[in-house]
């Protein structure tokens, strides 16, 4: 199949150009307005869990009551008993459309101490805004350019508060996002020309590349127009799609030169690479696809759009690889390896590699099978110490404690607490719906010992009920913690737990039931996601080779690697390791959500790699007979591209690393030291030691699906018109084919 596509594209070279031509013209233009397509908010938030649904039954009815956006103002000179002082805030909060907001309040509207700091040279004014969602109320603020119209010239004027929070998110991470292309383009130019030492073959990944980047934006608008997409897709998506493009093309070109290099002409060299490299890249997109619409099992807005976004980008540098890049090869041709490059190489070394027929990756999967067992328990436990971080890790939402230092909203969330000794966004609203009238006075009275015993809770210091209409009530509690610490969770299961008025419903709302609905939608949902995961791995792989071993193998090395790999992101962004290297304070939390995106890609990338080198390995053992021999040749063809494809990959996503944004730069430290560790221990390491102790048994199957696969599956092709040795699907070469004992 794969390479019946690799004759049909080399064949229709010149319609895939010039359609490829016409895309990037019209896709381009198309995609500059993806932006357009993306929600403001952060979409965090499961629409089923209680906290959402309490936000409904406000907002038709009494309204949310809480502030949105809150204003500091702070004089040097003057001090809020100054008239002019207050005619300049008093004259910028009248400027705002009345349209626009629910309600503004200032020291001057209210007479409340709490709006001034103690030593009364700031004062804050806070808008709760109008809009149905997190996300109208973005555009409501970024529409009317709130900051341009509360703006007073002679004043230190910051912006704090949910809506300011995700307004400087969206515009940091645009910028961080320009920074990140212009770092990753010419790192990527640098590594493949060290790769591959032409610039002809190091300029073919590249387009295709660039091709994938400017057709993410274009798929996105696409994607944005039906579903409603985060404002971080764009970011982690491109970003992704660009990776993935380059590292298929590497394995790609690769293989198309050691075709030539074995005497192919070059339609037969693109045909054979087809074949095999084009297979991988096929599998691999799958897999990655379907992991990350694993990602649809959680609710929220977030993580769906990333699973769209996702899934279609990554379908996208799939397309280009096995159809624009087999026809760029055929015009390429000989060519490919022009314009060498003469960089320095251990040319020794390399040369006595070669009389021997051996490299370094070849002696050491040798010394390891030597010791199998010392080597897997060993690297095992290694792995699940690096990992044990994460039973302590502080689970949270994105919020401002993500921004770097000096942003507004996280000066005005400093300074609420430091200056003020209030913070008007650290409000619970409770929404209390009475048997009957909530505007009785014996409803009254139970309502306010209700509001009493929800006070004495700890955390909490002041609440009233603050509107009732109908059978509703709306009860506003003002607390203290910081609502993504370890205190807020025991707050919240405490509220939850106070007796309420006989046959009232009650439903709590803001930030700490937020994340804590938000929690449980993740802890809920993450079994689902990890079936998928499984499932497709299983599936993937047992089509791939007919083994029912080489899955359950596979799984087990992914979940080693993805755990060192979430021990290091909670030691570096909660406890602070490195975090001087990497230039970020670190506030003691990790997203919830990022390691979901880590281990939906690095669990994709990993079976692109298992898939690589295990056809190498299965090539030669059904030649051979012989595990080990054929591990250590496997190894040896495949180590030195699967580390150049994890370097350049991992060159892409470290320019995550020069993002502001906290929870941005957990993507890329995750996803490097998951490639890093896949790369290197994992397949150079404990693979070739779990294949020892496997033996011939790795590509056991019981007798059923043995034949079924010998049917339907998808070993690797040659590209050669007669089959290999061993027949036509291979496995009659294998002793253990239809034995359903001994495991």
């Amino acid at each position: 199949m794969f390479s019946s596509l690799g004759r049909f594209t080399i064949r229709r070279r010149w319609w895939v150009l010039a359609a490829a031509v016409l895309f990037v013209i019209a896709g381009g233009v198309w995609g500059a307005g993806a932006g357009g397509a993306l929600g403001g908010g952060g979409g965090l938030d499961d629409p089923h869990a209680e906290s959402t649904q309490a936000d409904h039954i406000l907002q038709d009815t009494l309204g949310r009551y809480t502030a949105d956006v809150v204003v500091v103002y702070e004089s040097d000179e003057l001090t809020v008993d100054d008239p002019e002082f207050q005619a300049l805030v008093e004259e910028a909060a009248a400027r705002v459309p009345a349209e626009t907001y629910e309600w503004q309040e200032t020291y001057w509207s209210t007479g409340s101490e709490d709006f001034v700091s103690e030593d009364r040279h700031k004062a804050y004014v806070s808008f709760q805004l109008a809009g149905s969602s997190e996300e109208e109320r973005v555009a409501l603020y970024q529409e009317h350019d709130y900051e341009g119209l509360l703006d007073v010239p002679g004043m230190e004027v910051r912006y704090g508060g949910l809506v300011a929070v995700n307004d400087q998110f969206n515009g940091i991470s645009a910028e961080d996002l320009r920074t990140i292309e212009l770092i990753a383009t010419p790192l990527l130019l640098i590594m493949l020309l060290f790769v591959f030492r032409s610039v002809v073959a190091a300029l073919l990944p590249l387009s295709i590349a660039v091709f994938v980047a400017v057709g993410s934006l274009a798929v996105l608008r696409v994607v944005g127009g039906v579903v409603e997409l985060s404002t971080i897709a764009i970011n982690v998506v491109i970003v992704l799609g660009l990776g993935l493009a380059t590292d298929y093309a590497l394995l790609i070109v690769t293989r198309f030169r050691e075709q030539l290099a074995k005497g192919d002409d070059v339609p037969q060299a693109v045909v054979r690479t087809m074949g095999t490299a084009g297979r991988t890249v096929v599998v691999s997109g799958l897999t990655i696809a379907a992991t990350l619409g694993g990602l649809l099992v959680f609710p929220s807005r977030f993580l769906m759009s990333l699973a769209w976004s996702g899934v279609s980008v990554v379908v996208f540098a799939v397309i280009a690889a096995v159809t624009l890049l087999p026809a760029l090869l055929y015009f390429a041709g000989h060519r490919v390896n022009s314009l060498r490059v003469p960089l320095p190489r251990l040319r020794r070394a390399r040369a006595a590699d070669a009389q021997v027929g051996q490299d370094a990756w070849y002696r050491t999967a040798h010394a390891v099978m030597r010791r199998p067992v010392l080597w897997t328990v060993g690297l095992s436990m290694a792995l699940i110490l690096l990992g044990l971080p994460l039973l302590s890790a502080n689970w949270a939402r994105p919020a401002e404690w993500a921004l770097p230092e000096g942003t507004d909203s996280k000066v005005v969330t400093e300074e609420l607490v430091a200056d003020f000794g209030h913070d008007p966004t650290k409000i619970v609203t409770t929404v209390v719906t009475m048997p009957g009238s909530a505007e009785t006075p014996e409803a009254q009275e139970e309502l306010a010992a209700f509001t009493e015993r929800l006070v004495a809770v700890d955390g909490i210091h002041r609440g009233s009920v603050t509107g009732a209409e109908g059978e509703l009530a709306r009860i506003t509690l003002y607390y203290t913690m910081d609502p993504m610490g370890p205190d807020s969770r025991p707050m919240t299961e405490e509220l939850r737990a106070v007796d309420t008025p006989e046959g009232a419903e009650v439903l709590f709302t803001n930030r700490p039931f937020g994340v804590a609905d938000m929690l449980d939608m993740i802890g809920e949902r993450v079994v689902w996601m990890s079936a998928i995961v499984a499932l497709v791995t299983f599936v993937v792989l047992f089509m791939a080779f007919g083994s029912v071993i080489m899955p359950l193998k596979t799984l087990a090395l992914n979940v080693l690697s993805l755990s060192a790999a979430y021990g290091a992101m909670v030691l570096i962004f909660q406890y602070g390791l490195l975090s001087d290297l990497l230039r970020f304070e670190p506030t003691g939390y990790i997203d919830a959500n990022m390691p979901l995106l880590v281990a939906a890609v690095a669990f994709g990338l990993a079976m692109d790699y298992e898939v690589f080198v295990l056809a190498r390995i299965r090539e030669h053992y059904l030649r051979s007979g012989d595990t080990v021999e054929s591990v250590a040749y496997g190894i040896q063809h495949t180590a030195r591209i699967i580390t150049a494809a994890a370097l350049l990959l991992g060159v892409v996503v470290a320019a995550f690393v020069f993002t502001r944004i906290s929870v941005l730069m957990m993507i890329g430290v995750g996803l490097v030291i998951a490639l890093a560790v896949d790369a290197t221990i994992v397949r150079g390491l404990l693979l070739p030691a779990t294949m020892k102790l496997l033996g011939r048994w790795a590509w056991w199957a019981p007798a059923p699906m043995a034949r079924w696969w010998e049917k339907y599956g998808i070993p690797e092709e040659t590209g050669d018109d007669e089959p290999e040795q061993g027949g036509p699907r291979t496995r009659a070469a294998d002793p253990l084919v239809g034995q359903s004992s001994g495991l």
